[in-house]
C-alpha cells in the first residue's frame, strides 16, 4: 500500500505511513521469526525510513523519533555509491519512484545516506558501509554475506566462502 501511495501522498503522512508499515511488519513477521531463532534479513528498514521523506523536506529529527521504537538491527548494511553511477543506473533501470526523477536526487540521496549513517553510528548501530562503485554485484553480495555470517551461531565453526 505504501508503494502505491509513494506518489500520491507525501511529507508527514507518507512517513507516518512507512513507520506504520515498518511497526506492522515487526508485529506480524519479524518479532515471530526471531522469537522462534530464526534469522531475519530485511531490506529498507531503518536507515531508508531516516532517507527518503527527506526528499519531501521532513526534518531529521522527526524521522528519527518515528523510527525510535523500530527494534534494533543487529546489523544495518549501507550500500555507497557515487553519485552520477547512481544516477547513470537510474537512467539505464528507470526509476522506482517519484523521489528518484527529481533532478539531483541521486546527490540527494548520497547526502541524506551519510547523514543517517552517521546517525546510526552515533547511536550506536553496527553500520557495515559496501561501496558499490566498481564491485560486480556478486562481490558486493558475498562480502555482505561472509559478515551476516558472523551473526549465525553455526557459521562461527565454519570456514566463510572466500570473496
Amino acid at each position: 500500500m505504501c508503494r502505491e501511495l509513494t506518489e500520491t501522498v507525501a511529507g508527514h503522512a507518507l512517513a507516518c505511513l512507512y513507520a506504520a508499515d515498518r511497526y506492522h511488519h515487526l508485529e506480524t513477521e519479524i518479532r515471530p521469526a526471531t522469537e522462534a531463532g530464526r534469522t531475519v534479513i530485511s531490506d529498507r528498514y531503518i536507515p531508508s525510513g531516516l532517507v527518503m521523506q527527506r526528499f519531501d523536506g521532513i526534518d531529521p529529527a522527526f524521522l528519527w523519533q518515528l523510527n525510535a521504537e523500530a527494534d534494533r538491527p543487529a546489523l544495518a548494511v549501507i550500500l555507497q555509491a557515487d553519485p552520477e553511477i547512481i544516477a547513470r543506473r537510474l537512467r539505464e533501470r528507470g526509476s522506482h519512484n517519484r523521489f528518484q526523477l527529481a533532478p539531483g536526487s541521486s546527490h540527494a540521496e548520497v547526502h541524506f545516506y551519510r547523514q543517517a549513517t552517521d546517525r546510526l553510528i552515533q547511536a550506536g548501530f553496527d553500520v557495515l558501509q559496501v561501496e558499490v562503485n566498481q564491485r560486480p554485484p556478486e562481490q558486493a553480495a558475498m562480502f555482505i554475506r561472509n559478515r551476516l555470517m558472523s551473526f549465525l551461531p553455526s557459521a562461527r565453526t565454519e570456514q566463510p566462502w572466500p570473496i
